[in-house]
This record gives C-alpha cells, structure tokens and sequence, in this order.
C-alpha cells in the first residue's frame, strides 16, 4: 500500500490542508483515510483534505510526503486524476 501527502499548504476555513492520494486505487485510498480517521466528507473527488493538525498522523500510519506537484503527477500517470466535472465514485 503506497499513498501521498502533499505538505499543508492550501489555505481554507482558517487553517491549512494536505491532500492524501493514492497512486493504486480508489479503495486503498478509501482504506488507508478510514484507518487514520478521515470522515467521508473529506473526501473530494480523488483526494481526501487532511487538516494540517492531522498531517504527521498520516505520516505515521504510512503515507509518503511528496510535493503537490509530484502528487498531481502520480495520480494522473495512474489514471486517477478526476479533474471538476468529472466526479470520482465516493468511499464505500
């Protein structure tokens, strides 16, 4: 199981946000953001928004800290890049 972290730097409801990718599939995402506590809402399109208080805990149970732009490279090689428009089918 591989699945990236980009580094908390996108601003939104006063705070800053990490996205958590994987570059296999859509469940092992699903699985690793349910075994860190990522609610389902989180989930948006083809990454989940990881609070940047919950940033090391990802890092601890696994995921990999890459760039944002290398995050956005792998997951468009792996073809799971869901660009707005073009909606992912969600957890469960």
């Amino acid at each position: 199981m591989t699945v990236y972290i980009d580094p908390p730097q996108w601003p939104g409801h006063g705070r800053f946000w990490s996205h958590l990718v994987s570059d296999v599939s859509f469940e092992e995402l699903h699985a690793f953001a349910a075994s860190i506590g990522c609610p389902p809402r989180a989930f948006e399109r083809d990454h989940y928004d990881v609070p940047e208080s919950r940033y090391e805990d990802a890092v601890r149970a696994g995921a990999r800290q890459i760039g944002s732009k290398e995050l956005v490279r792998r997951i468009t090689e792996a073809g799971l890049r869901r660009p707005k428009g073009r909606p992912a089918p969600g957890p469960g």
